[in-house]
């Protein structure tokens, strides 16, 4: 004989499914594609990014947590976690692109060859540009040469960890 849920265990559980689907609601819908979603419950979510209004937003809200009640909760909170996982690698991976651009920038050429044997690698336009950033003679110049910087260290960075990965 099975146990009988209580009508509010239902209720705290259809709660939890409805704030995990909120939580698709915004996301990307190339990343949205990728979950385990049906494609009615995909639509939804789609539709509740475009609602405007309060109320029926609200009403959407509650029809995408009776449509999770048709999917692998586990499997879309496993995936939000890996979304999660890969946008904090990112701001991290961003941070410490902008310190070894600032600490090239302050230190010229000495920091680059503190990089270069970080990375493992020389990067000549890296050089160029650190050459390119002593010559600047407008504020606007050195923005640019900076931000030019910045994208190849990013580059050589993003580089260096797959290589190591694979």
């Amino acid at each position: 004989m099975q146990e009988k849920i209580s009508k509010s265990a239902k209720k705290r559980e259809h709660l939890a499914l409805q704030v995990l689907g909120e939580q698709l609601i915004g996301l990307p819908e190339a990343q949205l594609r990728d979950m385990p979603l049906d494609d009615e419950l995909l639509d939804a979510i789609v539709l509740a990014s475009e609602i405007k209004s309060h109320s029926a937003l609200r009403r959407q809200r509650q029809l995408i947590g009776k449509l999770m009640r048709h999917v692998d909760p586990e499997a879309v909170r496993v995936a939000l976690e890996s979304l999660a996982k890969d946008s904090r690698r990112s701001r991290l991976s961003f941070k410490k692109a902008e310190e070894w651009r600032d600490k090239i920038v302050d230190g010229g050429q000495s920091s680059l060859q503190v990089f270069f044997a970080l990375t493992g690698q020389t990067n000549q336009d890296l050089i160029s540009l650190v050459n390119d950033l002593g010559r600047a003679k407008t504020e606007n110049q050195r923005r640019t040469v900076r931000r030019n910087i910045y994208r190849q260290v990013h580059g050589d960075l993003n580089s260096k960890v797959h290589n190591t990965t694979s």
